[in-house]
């Protein structure tokens, strides 16, 4: 039986508030691994190793907002500049928010949307410990983005889309706050072969950023008919060692990869 998108949006919150709360880090949104603070904060910093984050970030003040859940660095694609204005879609406890506010500098604005009541305080309360004044965290979805139309430079996403049971409306709602010639720069995981039954049917590995994914063709799809442009869809070289621990059994790289995606309205 299909799951609902309630069903799914709930056990999304379910498993972030966990992270947050038991300070667990185990790759993308899984909350399958715990343990000591200290244990927690060095698995993160390995598993952002491999998203193509600096030593430079992952030793900066914000590294403690590092949960290591993400399947890349958006940030190394963003080409940010300062002065813009810019949109985290999910941005957990607000890492690539404070990446990017450095970029941007106090004549930019780095604004973090996530639909976790927890993640959120997280967020803000990293931002009032470490003083950054350039940055705004809102309680909101994704699919229904409180931002006002045509006001922000560039949207960036780390591993979150995949979650949304409807990413046309996500891309949607990216498109209408996205100013002319505004971009994406997007990390996120694509559907490379269709999943077993069995590995389908688990709501665990949709919000664990598995089963959610859907295949490139269909991401081009929604893209195009949205009338974006200069489109592009990059599998990560070391896709499969991002991705690897997320499911055991199974060849979890046969079915999914991580990839850059970028587009401009």
């Amino acid at each position: 039986m299909q799951n609902s998108e309630a069903e799914i949006k709930e056990k999304v919150k379910e498993n972030y508030s966990q992270v947050v709360e038991e300070n667990k880090s185990s790759g993308c949104c899984s909350s399958s691994c715990c343990g000591s603070s200290a244990r927690e904060e060095a698995r993160a910093k390995e598993l952002a190793e491999k998203m193509d984050y600096s030593q430079d970030d992952l030793e900066s003040a914000f590294a403690e907002a590092n949960y290591g859940l993400g399947c890349g660095n958006p940030g190394a694609i963003a080409n940010l500049k300062a002065g813009e204005t810019v949109l985290d879609l999910g941005c957990g406890a607000g890492f690539d928010v404070f990446l990017a506010a450095r970029k941007v500098g106090n004549k930019g604005k780095v604004i973090g949307i996530d639909m976790t009541e927890a993640m959120i305080k997280k967020a803000k309360a990293n931002a009032e410990k470490n003083e950054v004044n350039n940055v705004e965290f809102i309680l909101g979805e994704i699919e229904d983005l409180p931002v006002e139309d045509n006001s922000i430079d560039v949207i960036i996403s780390n591993c979150v889309i995949n979650l949304s049971p409807a990413k046309e409306k996500v891309f949607a709602e990216a498109k209408r706050v996205l100013k002319p010639d505004g971009r994406l720069a997007i990390s996120d995981i694509l559907k490379a072969e269709e999943f077993p039954a069995a590995i389908k049917a688990n709501l665990d590995n949709y919000s664990g950023c598995v089963t959610g994914s859907i295949a490139s063709d269909e991401l081009l799809s929604i893209l195009e008919e949205l009338e974006f442009k200069n489109i592009e869809v990059e599998r990560k070289s070391h896709s499969d060692q991002i991705v690897e621990d997320w499911i055991s059994g199974i060849d979890i790289n046969k079915y999914i990869y991580s990839a850059y995606i970028r587009a401009e309205k």
